[in-house]
């Protein structure tokens, strides 16, 4: 079991290392295109990947949701996501938007009670708190101008986590293909009617980078996907908080940003909130859905949607 938990966790830092990379490339490309356009033409170049992992879901079925609001909602809120969290690395630091929405493991805990019936006694809800707490020490609201940047990053967090404790409800009966595919669909249409009013002509290149997005958005997942399977779900999760080293380091090498002293202290509070709550789910009679420990660490951001379970795992893999 620990070779085996060690294989998951470096399985997992490599998955948020390339992810991280992925949103570098969106923060480059956010300086000229609108989120829309991003998000369009690298959902449109991820379709074939996506193909390649329906055509080995031998599950049996049709496309149609067993839980269709509960899907619609979902799909929503991935859109939602996406055209957030891609706007807010455009304009914002990149430790900045990270710490925010590291914010995803208080979220789900809190979007659990009513969703999923979860209960949380004074330890979890304690951490919530604190967590919540380290978000205003990263904003700083009045001392800092808080700008649609942030306001982008929160609403990323919190339409994620409702996005993951939908999975955590209805992920045992819809198939994998429904829960992949129509958010996919649903960026490209929604998307492609507002596409016209955002368009900037594109050199190639550009369509190059687009490409790199939807690349490192599917073999992160695949990597997420393999660390899990191998791994505890509490020694892959925390593996997401690795991000903040890369945001540093990528953010004074390609972006000349550097990290100011507040925002290392609120994102150490909300990671540290974060780890608690996960090492807390891990105990037996704390959590019976365990949302936090299963959210697979990553905001639903990219264009092909961290959902699978260990059973899904073994038919894409």
């Amino acid at each position: 079991m620990a070779s085996s938990n060690t294989r998951g966790a470096l399985l997992a830092l490599l998955a948020f290392g390339i992810y991280a990379t992925h949103d570098v490339v969106v923060k480059i490309l956010g300086a000229d295109y609108s989120a829309v356009q991003i998000i369009f033409f690298a959902t449109l170049l991820g379709f074939p990947l996506a193909t390649l992992m329906l055509m080995r879901d031998r599950a049996d079925g049709n496309l149609r949701p067993r839980h269709p609001w509960w899907t619609l909602i979902r799909t929503a809120c991935i859109v939602t996501t996406a055209l957030c969290a891609f706007y807010a690395f455009s304009v914002l630091p990149l430790a900045q938007t990270y710490a925010i929405l590291f914010t995803m493991p208080l979220l789900v805990t809190l979007l659990a009670i009513p969703i999923l019936g979860e209960t949380i006694g004074l330890h979890r809800g304690l951490a919530v708190v604190t967590g919540l707490a380290g978000v205003l020490i990263v904003l700083r609201p009045g001392a800092e101008a808080l700008s649609l940047g942030h306001v982008a990053a929160l609403a990323a967090a919190a339409t994620s986590s409702l996005a993951s404790v939908i999975v955590r409800k209805i992920g045992s009966n819809e198939r994998s293909a429904v829960l992949m595919l129509y958010p996919m669909v649903a960026n490209f249409f929604v998307l492609g009617c507002a596409l016209p009013f955002v368009y900037r002509p594109m050199p190639v290149e550009d369509l190059g980078l687009m490409g790199i997005i939807a690349a490192f958005g599917f073999i992160a997942m695949l990597l997420t996907i393999a660390a899990y399977r191998v791994a505890e779900a509490v020694v892959v999760a925390p593996m997401q908080y690795s991000q903040m080293i890369w945001a540093a380091v990528f953010g004074w090498l390609v972006f000349e940003e550097s990290v100011d002293l507040w925002t290392w202290v609120g994102a150490g509070v909300i990671i540290a909130s974060g780890l608690y709550i996960v090492a807390r789910e891990s105990r037996r009679n704390v959590s019976e859905n365990r949302p936090a420990t299963q959210t697979r660490g990553r905001a639903e951001i990219a264009l092909m949607p961290r959902f699978l379970r260990r059973r899904d795992s073994r038919e894409v893999l």
